[in-house]
């Protein structure tokens, strides 16, 4: 696929909640595209939408009107069922706070999305322990979550998330329960991702420094999505990790 070809085309999306009595507008008119193998950061303060709208593009959520196509496929229009099959095909979710299984093994947890697959035990196998070895985890294998840092743990979680080999990476503030050194490693692995094996990422944050490794940059505040990059994203200084 060309990578200039739009992989996520986002229509006319509204999206509100209702709150006892009252109905509280989220996301207003969003219409944008995100090409194939884009690293696209979804900024924005704290109750924004950024959250809603990426679970929209993940197919978690639907949207109250409006379309979203991602490799072609109208998810709006899917079932249930058809959208859960789908989001195990092509969404690989990275979590602020990681949702490892505790009583498995990093490559156990790696192995999970891959049950569905079809593979043989050996070929899952294979599979997991590549995906580790890409975040540079190879020598964890048989390490469990409580055995690992936050670090380490998070690149396990992503190791997960890329070992089905998605359409898109859907990151929620991947860098937010981490310390700084820890931060910068798992913003340069997803930068590396990205750029080296042309995965199309989008990332939520509230952060600037970690939305600097982005490729592209987006606004969002009171359910309007910009096409300005906040003032300052990008004269932060190299070497200025979170």
């Amino acid at each position: 696929m060309e990578t200039n070809s739009a992989i996520v085309q986002v229509r006319n999306i509204q999206k509100s909640y209702r709150r006892g009595t009252l109905t509280v507008p989220v996301l207003n008119d969003i219409t944008f595209d995100i090409a194939a193998g884009e690293f696209l950061a979804i900024m924005g303060p704290s109750g924004s939408g950024k959250s809603t709208l990426m679970n929209l593009i993940a197919g978690i959520d639907k949207p109250d009107t409006g379309m979203i196509l991602v490799g072609g496929v109208e998810i709006t229009s899917l079932t249930e069922t058809d959208l859960a099959r789908w989001r195990a095909g092509h969404v690989g979710f990275i979590f602020q706070f990681y949702n490892l299984i505790p009583v498995l093994t990093a490559l156990e947890n790696v192995d999970l999305p891959l049950h569905l697959s079809g593979l043989s035990r050996k070929e899952r196998r294979e599979h997991a322990v590549f995906a580790l070895e890409l975040v540079r985890l190879g020598h964890r294998l048989g390490h469990y979550p409580r055995q690992l840092s936050g670090g380490e743990q998070q690149r396990v979680a992503i190791a997960r998330a890329i070992v089905t080999d998605p359409t898109i990476l859907v990151a929620d503030e991947p860098t937010g329960d981490l310390d700084r050194v820890s931060a910068g490693e798992i913003l340069d692995l997803m930068e590396r991702l990205n750029a080296q094996w042309q995965k199309t990422i989008i990332m939520v944050t509230h952060d600037p420094r970690a939305a600097r490794k982005a490729g592209n940059i987006r606004n969002l505040d009171k359910g309007i999505l910009s096409h300005e990059a906040l003032a300052g994203v990008s004269s932060w200084k190299e070497g200025e990790g979170i």
